[in-house]
C-alpha cells in the first residue's frame, strides 16, 4: 500500500457546526448527538445484481474540520457500529487543518470493522482520473457495497449530481460512498457536511475526477 498520498487538507466549504436535519435519498435516520442509540440496520435487495444501497445511520460532522472522522463514522454505521467522532478524530490526527490524507482514515476503518484487511488505500494521483482509474474505482465499490461495507473518498473540487445539483468543496472533503445502481455507473453518497443534502447521487465518471490527486479507502 503506498503511504505517499498527497497530502490534501479535507476542510468544508464552510465553518459552520452542523446538527442533524433534513435528510434525503437512502439515508434512514439523522441524529444531532453523538451518543444516540444504534438501530438495526437494512439494506436494499440487488435487483438483477445491478444495485445495492446499505442503510446509513447518518450524522452531520460537528464542526468545519471533521469531515474526515464524520465520514468514517457514517461508513461504518453500515456494519451497525456507531463510534464517537471524537475517538477517531484522535485516532486520524484531525486537527484544524482537516484529515492529512487517506492513509489516516484506512486504519480507523480496518480497526472498527475487525479485520486488518478489510480495507486498503487507493490513489488516484492524475489530476484527472482515466478509464482505467474510473473502472476500478466503479470495480471497488460494487465489490465494496456487495460485501456491506461503504466506500470513503477524499474529494476537492466542483462536481454535479444526477439531479443538477452542484457540490462544491474547493478545500478538500472526505464523503461515503453507500450504494450504487446500474451496475455501479451511479452511486449514492452520504455527505456530512449539511444534512439537509446528506445524501445524493452522481456518476461515477463524476466521483473519479473528484478524487483525482486523493485516494479512497475500499475493500
Amino acid at each position: 500500500m503506498r503511504t505517499d498520498l498527497i497530502r490534501k487538507t479535507a476542510l468544508t466549504a464552510a465553518g459552520l457546526a452542523f446538527t442533524g436535519g433534513a435528510i434525503a435519498g437512502p439515508v434512514t435516520a439523522a441524529y444531532a448527538a453523538t451518543d444516540a442509540k444504534p438501530t438495526t440496520q437494512t439494506q436494499t435487495d440487488r435487483k438483477g445484481h445491478s444495485e445495492r444501497e446499505l442503510g446509513v445511520r447518518y450524522e452531520a460532522q460537528p464542526n468545519f474540520y471533521y469531515c474526515g472522522p464524520a465520514a468514517t463514522r457514517n461508513a461504518l454505521s453500515v456494519q451497525g457500529k456507531n463510534i464517537n467522532v471524537d475517538d477517531m478524530a484522535k485516532e486520524m490526527g484531525t486537527t484544524e487543518a482537516g484529515t492529512n490524507s487517506i492513509n489516516d482514515i484506512t486504519p480507523v476503518l480496518n480497526k472498527e470493522t475487525g479485520k486488518a484487511d478489510a480495507y486498503h488505500s487507493v490513489e488516484i494521483s492524475k489530476p484527472d482520473a482515466d478509464a482505467t482509474q474510473t473502472d476500478q474505482l466503479r470495480a471497488d465499490i460494487v465489490k465494496t457495497v456487495d460485501n456491506g461495507r461503504a466506500v470513503v473518498a477524499n474529494i476537492a473540487g466542483t462536481s454535479t449530481d444526477t439531479d443538477g445539483n452542484t457540490h462544491s468543496y474547493e478545500g478538500g472533503h472526505y464523503i461515503s460512498v453507500v450504494g450504487y445502481h446500474d451496475n455501479g455507473n451511479t452511486v449514492t453518497i452520504a455527505d456530512s457536511a449539511d444534512p439537509n443534502t446528506a445524501a445524493y447521487q452522481i456518476s461515477v465518471e463524476h466521483l473519479a475526477d473528484w478524487i483525482a490527486t486523493r485516494g479512497y479507502a475500499t475493500s
